[in-house]
């Protein structure tokens, strides 16, 4: 599986020497319709592929931020079938920012691993990132995922030294998501140095490209970690600026879009800054 839009896209950023901007949002947070108008706003503020998280009432891998989010999401109703539909909706006006669902088994495991390819596929989802599914289990998911046209994307950690990451790396595609901390999202800054060390040790085992996230919060860290790196995640800010632009009762209000999308084009520009070498 080599042309998606995933692939596309990291071509067309090749050519243009930069690296990727990857936004990570919660589906349904803080209610479906917000959700969607943040979605279909973040490719104008500069993202180039976009993470969208599948809400989970147990997610072991997420800082605050994100549980924080997941349960808005929840509590507003979202499910994975309306994870779906919110893609779907995505795909009817954007046919070209590729899309990821972000998240956990249990979910996709109640819907139906074959049923969900199928679904994720129809709606218009072009990879998964399933953190709590290891390579020993690909016939779960992973290997379906390839063969329905999605593409699986596996996370690589500080922890995942050279004897383990070529199993890791056995059956992803689209890219490799290098977590850059130990420890659950958005509770510390990455280190840049062994964060540059650790992309060009996965390079020499891989020639997808290498997204770095867990702890960007800001133009200018993601503009550090744009020079190695082949793209920057940022997710915990994001959502963090959706929190911080409710109202008492938890809705959202006139500020919620701009808040995210603003916050988003600042950290877009240090991303495109970083193979410039300009600091800002």
């Amino acid at each position: 599986m080599t042309d998606t839009r995933i692939s596309r896209r990291f071509e067309l950023l090749a050519r243009e020497g930069r690296a990727a901007f990857v936004t990570f949002v919660m589906a349904g947070d803080p209610d479906p319709a917000t959700s969607l108008a943040i979605i279909e706003a973040l490719p104008a503020a500069g993202a180039d592929i976009i993470e969208i998280g599948m809400p989970f009432s147990d997610p072991m891998a997420d800082g605050p931020a994100i549980q924080a989010s997941g349960l808005r999401a929840l509590r507003a109703g979202m499910t994975l079938r309306g994870t779906l539909d919110l893609v779907r909706a995505v795909r009817a006006k954007d046919e070209a920012t590729p899309i990821v669902l972000m998240g956990y088994y249990n979910p996709i495991y109640t819907f139906g691993p074959d049923a969900f390819v199928a679904a994720a596929r129809e709606a218009g989802v072009d990879g998964l990132i399933v953190v709590d599914l290891p390579p020993e289990a690909d016939d779960e998911l992973c290997l379906p995922a390839l063969a329905g046209g999605l593409n699986f994307i596996r996370l690589a950690t500080p922890t995942t030294d050279d004897a383990r990451l070529p199993k890791v790396l056995a059956n992803t595609s689209g890219f490799v998501y290098y977590v850059s901390i130990t420890g659950v999202t958005g509770t510390a800054a990455p280190n840049a140095v062994r964060v540059a060390g650790a992309v060009e040790r996965i390079k020499r085992h891989t020639d997808l490209p290498v997204v770095v996230g867990f702890g960007v919060k800001s133009a200018e860290q993601a503009e550090i970690i744009g020079r190695d790196a082949d793209g920057v995640v940022v997710g915990s800010a994001l959502v963090e600026a959706v929190r911080t632009s409710l109202d008492a009762g938890g809705r959202a209000t006139a500020e919620t879009v701009g808040s995210v999308t603003s916050l988003a084009a600042s950290i877009a520009a240090g991303v495109r800054r970083a193979k410039q070498g300009v600091l800002a």
